[in-house]
C-alpha cells in the first residue's frame, strides 16, 4: 500500500513540474518574452519632437532644438548640434522593445536611480511646448545596458544604451565640424594667396602652387573638427589675443574667415561665422601652422 502511495506522490510532482515549465514566465536574462508582454519603450513621437531637454546627475542640462531639418543648442547661441547622432538616439528610444520588468517597486526605482528625484538622466521630449515622454535612465546592470524608467509608470526595464550616449552638457551634442570648408574657391593668408580657375588652383602671382601643400592645405580645411568651445575667461583672453594665422575662405557657402591662436601651449579658433572661440587640437594646429607659403606661392608646377 505505502509502495502505491509512494509512486502515486511521485507522479504528482513530475505533473507539478512540467506545469510549472509550460507556464512559469520565462526571465529575461534566459530567453524572450512573449510577444504579449514585448511593447516600444517609447512612443513612436520621434518625428514630432522638436525639443529635447536632458538633465544629468551633476545638476548640468542640454537643451536641443529642431530647426528645420537640423538641430541647434540654444543655450550656446544656437551652435549646430550634432544632428546624425541626435536622430540616431531619438530613434533608437523610439524602437527600443521592453521584455519582462526587472522591478516595479518604488525602493527599486531609488536603487537603481531612476526616480523622479534620483537619477542619471532624466531625457525629457518635447513638441510644440509641451511635453510628450519623461524617460528616467539609472544604473548599468551590465555593458552597455541601463535600467530605464518612463514617467508616470513603475515598471523598469534593462535596455541596450549606455548613458554616456545621452550626455547632460550642452557642448558635448557640439556638431565638431562645424568649420569645416569642403569646397573653398579662393584662399588668401599671410605669405600667399590662391584661386581656383576651372580645375586648377593659381597663386596670386600666377604660379601653379606645389601639390603636396596644396592638398595639405585642402585637407587641413575640409577635415577640421573641433575639440570644444573654450571656457569663459579663455573666451576674454582669446578676443584680446593677436592671431598666429589668419586665412580668409571664400566657398560655395560663403567667405569665411579662420583666425588659429595660441594660448599657453594651447590652441584655439575662431570663425567669423560664430560669435565663439573654439578649442584646437594640437594636431589641426601643427596641419595649418606647418604649411610652407612660399611653396603655395611661387613653386611653378
Amino acid at each position: 500500500m505505502s509502495r502505491i502511495v509512494s509512486l502515486l506522490l511521485l507522479a504528482s510532482v513530475v505533473q507539478c513540474v512540467i506545469v510549472l515549465a509550460l507556464y512559469w514566465p520565462q526571465s529575461t536574462e534566459t530567453g524572450q518574452p512573449p510577444d504579449s508582454v514585448t511593447q516600444l519603450l517609447v512612443p513612436p513621437i520621434a518625428t514630432e519632437v522638436d525639443e529635447i531637454i536632458i538633465s544629468d546627475e551633476h545638476g548640468n542640462e542640454a537643451v536641443l532644438s529642431k530647426r528645420g531639418d537640423s538641430w541647434v543648442l540654444p543655450e550656446l547661441g544656437n551652435l549646430p548640434a550634432d544632428s546624425a547622432k541626435v536622430e540616431m538616439q531619438l530613434n533608437f528610444l523610439e524602437g527600443e522593445q521592453t521584455g519582462w520588468p526587472v522591478a516595479s517597486s518604488v525602493a527599486a526605482r531609488q536603487r537603481f536611480q531612476v526616480a523622479n528625484y534620483h537619477f542619471q538622466r532624466r531625457v525629457t521630449l518635447m513638441a510644440d511646448g509641451k511635453e510628450l515622454v519623461v524617460l528616467y535612465l539609472g544604473t548599468s546592470p551590465s555593458f552597455r545596458k541601463v535600467h530605464a524608467r518612463l514617467g508616470g509608470q513603475d515598471a523598469i526595464y534593462s535596455i541596450g544604451l549606455s548613458v554616456f550616449d545621452i550626455p547632460g552638457e550642452d557642448e558635448k551634442w557640439l556638431d565638431r565640424r562645424l568649420l569645416q570648408v569642403r569646397t573653398p574657391t579662393r584662399i588668401v593668408a599671410d605669405g600667399y594667396s590662391l584661386t581656383r580657375e576651372g580645375d586648377q588652383w593659381v597663386s596670386g602671382i600666377g604660379k601653379i602652387p606645389d601639390a603636396r601643400e596644396l592638398e595639405a592645405l585642402l585637407s587641413s580645411l575640409r577635415s577640421l573638427q573641433v575639440e570644444g568651445i573654450a571656457n569663459a575667461d579663455l573666451q576674454r583672453d582669446l578676443a584680446g589675443a593677436e592671431a598666429r594665422m589668419v586665412l580668409k575662405v571664400e566657398s560655395l557657402a560663403g567667405e569665411t574667415t579662420l583666425e588659429i591662436f595660441s594660448i599657453e601651449g594651447e590652441p584655439f579658433i575662431y570663425s567669423s561665422e560664430y560669435a565663439l572661440f573654439f578649442r584646437l587640437s594640437d594636431y589641426d594646429y601643427d596641419r595649418f601652422t606647418s604649411i610652407d607659403a612660399r611653396l603655395l606661392e611661387q613653386a611653378s608646377g
